[in-house]
């Protein structure tokens, strides 16, 4: 049986449901698949021994996910860290929202096939079958160094405290 989660995110002011675990610091990040924009699978594993942003979206056709994913390929893209933006949009509507944004360090996966990551992760709205907003950084080691399930869908997540567990990961394997 899968975990339900409330308490911790709203939609529009009210509480939903989240399935699957709460993850947090510390905890080995899970193993994931989900779609390119041209429908080829792609595995977290497959990303191992590097720096990684996941970075969970409701819809990158929506203000608030759209700057969430700008700002990450803006702030981690340089430094040849691994930044993820997954939502469950279908591939054809990242590929159009790619096209259109100019943004192309960053990679766009789909979790409406089979929800595999929103579960894992624990970002699958039960209610709406849409991911929450949330952040995770996952180190070389593929260890969680930092997990922000941002408290309201509609909110930003915490850019700053994410890019300094970027640039602390990312220092560690570089040193």
């Amino acid at each position: 049986m899968t975990d339900e989660r409330t308490g911790v995110t709203t939609f529009r002011g009210r509480p939903v449901t989240l399935l699957g675990p709460g993850l947090a610091a510390g905890d080995p990040a899970p193993d994931f698949t989900a779609l390119a924009t041209d429908f080829s699978p792609v595995t977290f594993s497959g990303l191992a021994g590097s720096v990684r942003v996941v970075s969970a979206v409701p819809s990158l056709e929506t203000p608030v996910c759209d700057l969430q994913a700008r700002r990450f390929h803006h702030e981690a893209t340089d430094t040849g860290v691994h930044v993820l933006t997954v939502s469950a949009d279908l591939p054809f509507a990242q590929a159009r929202w790619c096209q259109g944004s100019g943004v192309d360090g960053i990679r766009t996966l789909s979790d409406h096939r089979d929800t595999a990551f929103g579960l894992a992760y624990g970002v699958l709205v039960k209610e709406l079958r849409l991911l929450a907003r949330a952040v995770f950084v996952v180190d070389a080691t593929d260890t969680i160094v930092h997990a922000d399930y941002v408290p309201a869908i509609e909110q930003h997540p915490d850019y700053d405290l994410a890019m300094r567990a970027v640039w602390d990961a990312y220092h560690r394997t570089a040193a």
